[in-house]
């Protein structure tokens, strides 16, 4: 597997971000990394989620950090140019998915039906997001979806916190939960960092409770 994606599935959680606000990109990966978890996927849902990742690459070049919600193959190229390591969109777009295989660019593209996965597997990708996960029908929708492709890991997005972590990765074929309950917009907008190490270093808490 993808060194970045074992690495990952160490972690077991993904933070899906969104930035507003340059300003609090760099304090609000400090938290993140002082809560135990350098992991984090901008997303491209505001103008400056390029500059965001801009400023974090810079400072904290060790973190595991990954543009989402890429829709096109210039954000692509946008978020690779600013330091993105991985690449998370919320369907698959061939273009994208094709563009990044033949650039050695890792992404994760979002699946929702057994088409999608099996275009997947003809990417020969070894890890998709599962999005939107709780309102396609949560864990019990994946493990119906999942069964016959045995060689695809899955990360579900959407819905998913505190409270339904665990179950999700208690199955074997999840890699990494996506979830942005620990990094809410409020928190960030008012710029509770603190707060976000509180929640983050709990999120690793249930996460290290995984099969035991």
């Amino acid at each position: 597997m993808n060194k970045i994606l074992e690495e990952i599935g160490l972690y077991k959680i993904i933070p899906v971000i969104i930035i507003d606000e340059v300003e609090n990109a760099i304090p609000l990966a400090n938290a993140l990394i002082n809560g135990g978890l350098p992991v984090a996927e901008i997303t491209f849902r505001t103008k400056e989620a390029k500059e965001s990742i801009d400023k974090i690459a810079g400072k904290f070049p060790q973190m595991l950090l990954g543009a989402g919600t890429v829709l096109s193959v210039d954000q692509v190229k946008g978020a690779v140019d600013a330091g993105a390591k991985f690449i998370v969109s919320p369907g698959l777009n061939p273009r994208v998915v094709e563009y990044c295989l033949s650039n050695d660019i890792l992404i994760t593209p979002g699946i929702a039906t057994p088409t999608e996965v099996e275009r997947a597997l003809e990417f020969n990708l070894e890890v998709v997001k599962f999005f939107p996960a709780e309102v396609l029908g949560g864990l019990n929708y994946l493990k119906a979806i999942s069964s016959p492709y045995s060689n695809l890991k899955f990360i579900p997005t959407g819905g998913i916190d505190e409270k339904n972590l665990l179950n999700y990765l208690n199955f074997p074929r999840v890699l990494a939960c996506g979830g942005s309950w620990m990094v809410k917009s409020e928190l960030i907008q008012n710029k509770k960092f603190d707060e976000i190490k509180n929640l983050t270093s709990s999120a690793l808490s249930i996460a290290k409770l995984k099969n035991k």
